[in-house]
């Protein structure tokens, strides 16, 4: 009867003992598909934040933006604070245009 005990204990305990080495490989392989899947986005982050493809001519556009904005508001500034034609020569143009019978 002691050998029978024994004969189960020993079938329980390699049974338990199988599949506690199925869980650690099962555990290890998702910490190394976690590990290789951030790395991955790790990798592909750097790189699209290292990339300046067309940078240069977002930054001319954004320039030249600002410029007209400016020189708009500067103009404006101008003629709110004389009250008066700055430029004549542009004044007269814009008058002909609007006055224009084709």
């Amino acid at each position: 009867m002691r050998n029978f005990f024994k004969n189960i204990f020993k079938s329980a305990k390699a049974k338990f003992s199988d599949v506690k080495a199925a869980v650690c490989r099962k555990i290890q392989r998702t910490r190394a598909a976690i590990r290789t899947a951030a790395l991955r986005f790790a990798v592909r982050s750097n790189t699209m934040l290292a990339a300046n493809r067309a940078e240069n001519f977002v930054d001319s556009g954004i320039k030249i933006l600002i410029a007209v904005v400016i020189g708009a508001l500067l103009l404006g500034g101008l003629y709110a604070l004389f009250g008066d034609t700055i430029m004549p020569t542009v004044t007269q143009k814009v008058q002909d245009m609007f006055d224009f019978k084709g």
